[in-house]
């Protein structure tokens, strides 16, 4: 799993959802934000530049709190997509005599190594490439800074995918990664000490109707085995009618089950190399040098 790209994830169908996932964050990203800022207490090390990557769709108010409790670190917000990169800067930004005094907002990529801190929150499980995406944030980190992410977990949906399979139909969702596979590709892109933990969270819904309009706005079928066409109004009837007799929670409503993973690893000094001759660019020497990594064992 460490050196090969999710098989079951369509990596056009995961470009398309890329650019039309809708501009906001949703409940659910906004709630695992919460709980994955709540975490940053037990972290020593107080960021001066961190990278919030695309937090429109990660979370505004996740960022905001983050912002809060690093008043004085810069912050580069990463949004790829115009649209959403405009409402983050007319939502993050704040009025002139907010910002006097304070630390910046910067709409732009973070530079290399500049980084203590990338913030990433429920993106990877909608990745094509994941270790690519890992390998930018490993590129934005300063060695010894640290990255926070979140994603969904193996056990999502598991109600609706078995629905699915009892009634012949193709996969309801792509299959999501396990948190042990999402360790050992922080350690393949030259992440250190990783630490992978998972809860599960049962959200209600009233209707069924509202349950799939809460999962469009959450994600779309990445599977390259989904169905190939629309679906009809009877189809849709019928999944309605078969979501109604499926498992309810403790209050009589709808449940489904999401498996939340958050991960926390630093990023560390680059090794030397072995060898009777060694060559080394400028910028790792002076980083081994700064750690004390460069003297002989």
């Amino acid at each position: 799993m460490a050196t090969r790209r999710p098989p079951t994830i369509d990596p056009v169908a995961a470009e398309r959802w890329a650019r039309a996932a809708p501009p906001r964050s949703p409940w659910l990203h906004e709630e695992v934000g919460r709980r994955m800022e709540d975490r940053l207490q037990w972290i020593r090390r107080e960021p001066t530049l961190w990278a919030d990557w695309e937090p429109v769709r990660g979370g505004l108010a996740a960022h905001a709190a983050i912002a809060r409790r690093y008043p004085h670190a810069t912050c580069h917000a990463i949004e790829p997509d115009p649209q959403r990169a405009q409402l983050a800067a007319r939502a993050l930004g704040r009025p002139w005599w907010r910002r006097l005094g304070g630390a910046p907002l910067k709409l732009e990529p973070v530079p290399p190594g500049a980084a203590q801190m990338v913030w990433a929150n429920m993106q990877l499980h909608m990745a094509a490439d994941p270790q690519a995406l890992i390998a930018r944030w490993h590129q934005a980190l300063a060695t010894d800074g640290f990255l926070m992410f979140s994603c969904l977990g193996p056990d999502t949906l598991a109600e609706l995918r078995a629905l699915y399979a009892s009634l012949g139909w193709p996969p309801a969702s792509h299959e999501f990664t396990d948190m042990h596979d999402w360790g050992d590709m922080l350690v393949a892109s030259g992440f250190a000490e990783p630490v992978m933990d998972m809860e599960r969270i049962t959200l209600t819904f009233e209707t069924p109707a509202r349950l799939l309009a809460e999962l469009r706005e959450l994600g779309a079928n990445l599977h390259p085995g989904r169905f190939p066409a629309l679906r009809g109004r009877s189809w849709r009837r019928r999944l309605e009618d078969e979501l109604a007799r499926g498992p309810r929670g403790a209050d009589g409503r709808l449940a489904l089950t999401f498996e939340i993973i958050y991960g926390h690893a630093f990023k560390a000094a680059p090794r030397v190399p072995v060898s009777a001759e060694t060559e080394l660019p400028l910028g790792d020497l002076r980083t081994l040098l700064r750690s004390g990594r460069g003297r002989g064992s």
